[in-house]
């Protein structure tokens, strides 16, 4: 079994800055880290290629530094990874995102199966590992909490609800994006560490993927960030105090001078 994880490095959530230039992460000198649902989509390939055989290969769009992140997919049990960067993928929304890695996994041959974190925890959008599918042609299944079985081309998964869950079929190659209740990551092992240092890390470029130019980067965005920054914190508010039937009046008529109409039931 072919096994591909697509991952992304993202910024440390305790180390947020924004350029209000740019309107960009600023990501220099910021400590970075695995999108930590995607350490999830490392351990259950992982554990596919323990329980069928095959290999494991992670991939990763970003600038240069990404490839610690693949380094350390290395440490988790990873066979080999690929860095696909370029200056064209600079800007890149979900859609040229998408369409980027699509091309990246069809260079390396395609999968039996793909799998991605939900979602990355800068963005939270979980719209790269449904437009991968779509640029490939084939199934996906989003937030899955686990891989039942896959035999005879088909895989039987559950993807987790609001109030349970579904059991569902599909046939393969197909996409997953797993939530953090499919499994516990295991820690690196000391053979992992020393293969990750050891590691080189290939870099695929836009022309090595055979991908459109117009399809990456701001070019193949159709949705861009006009203004980006950090909410005001929020003021004390007003505290209303005295006996109830009182301290309801003053604040329905604190409500009536904001503008707000109160219907009485």
């Amino acid at each position: 079994m072919k096994v591909i994880v697509c991952i992304k490095q993202v910024p440390d959530t305790t180390n947020v800055r924004i350029n209000p230039e740019t309107n960009t992460l600023v990501r220099e000198g910021v400590q970075s880290i695995i999108n930590p649902f995607d350490v999830y989509a490392i351990e259950e390939a992982v554990r596919l290629k323990e329980k069928h055989g095959g290999t494991v290969t992670v991939i990763t769009m970003g600038p240069p530094q990404a490839a610690e992140a693949l380094r350390e997919s290395i440490s988790l049990g990873a066979d080999s990874v690929y860095l696909v960067s370029d200056r064209a993928f600079a800007g890149a929304d979900t859609l040229a995102t998408a369409y980027a890695l699509a091309c990246a996994v069809r260079h390396l041959g395609g999968a039996d199966v793909i799998l991605m974190g939900r979602q990355a925890i800068d963005g939270d959008t979980g719209q790269v590992g449904p437009g991968v599918a779509e640029n490939l042609d084939i199934p996906h299944v989003t937030d899955i909490r686990k891989i039942e079985e896959i035999a005879d081309g088909r895989i039987v998964v559950e993807r987790l609800m609001e109030d349970g869950y579904a059991r569902i079929a599909a046939r393969l190659p197909v996409v997953l994006t797993v939530v953090k209740e499919i499994n516990v990551p295991r820690l690196p092992s000391l053979k992992g560490k020393i293969a990750a240092k050891k590691a080189e890390v290939p870099v695929l470029k836009a022309s090595d993927i055979g991908a459109d130019p117009e399809r990456l980067g701001l070019n193949g965005s159709p949705t861009q960030v006009m203004k980006i920054f950090t909410p005001p914190k929020p003021s004390g508010g007003k505290r209303f105090t005295g006996e109830p039937a009182a301290t309801v009046a003053a604040f329905l008529d604190e409500l009536t001078a904001a503008g707000i109409t109160i219907r009485k039931q």
